[in-house]
């Protein structure tokens, strides 16, 4: 008959919850900042999180400016290029070029004016992330010393 192993035996062959041995997990430098005892990051790891910042507010805005001139195109019944401008106009804060005359429509530009809104301010939060932190980040390192 084989024995089972006792339950130490098992705990030490058990993977490790890196939470609970003290041990530090390795968070990779373009998803997380680096936190308020870490030194600064290199100039380096900031252009690159600068950059995915930029790639992300874009895609954001491309998304959201693809949604407008399908809807505008749908709803309103705008040519492409129309479509486009009202829906890059109203995206960028300005407003309607063109008079919408359907109900469909009118819910449909309202909504997305809302929603435009919104996606403003967060692609603008997402670009300017990193440079803000690595700001306050610095400040908090010049008040340590």
């Amino acid at each position: 008959m084989s024995e089972r192993p006792s339950s130490r035996a098992r705990a030490e062959r058990a993977p490790q919850d890196p939470t609970r041995t003290g041990r530090k997990r390795k968070i990779p430098p373009l998803i997380m900042f680096e936190r308020m005892h870490q030194p600064l990051a290199p100039p380096r790891v900031y252009l690159q999180r600068l950059m995915h910042g930029a790639l992300a507010a874009g895609a954001i805005i491309g998304v959201s400016l693809a949604l407008g001139v399908l809807g505008y195109h749908t709803l309103v019944g705008l040519p492409w290029l129309d479509a486009l401008l009202n829906a890059s106009m109203i995206l960028g804060g300005m407003g309607p070029v063109d008079p919408v005359r359907t109900a469909a429509g009118k819910l449909f530009a309202s909504a997305y004016a809302l929603f435009s809104g919104v996606i403003l301010l967060t692609s603008v939060g997402v670009l300017l992330a990193p440079a803000y932190h690595r700001i306050i980040h610095r400040f908090h390192l010049d008040a340590k010393e």
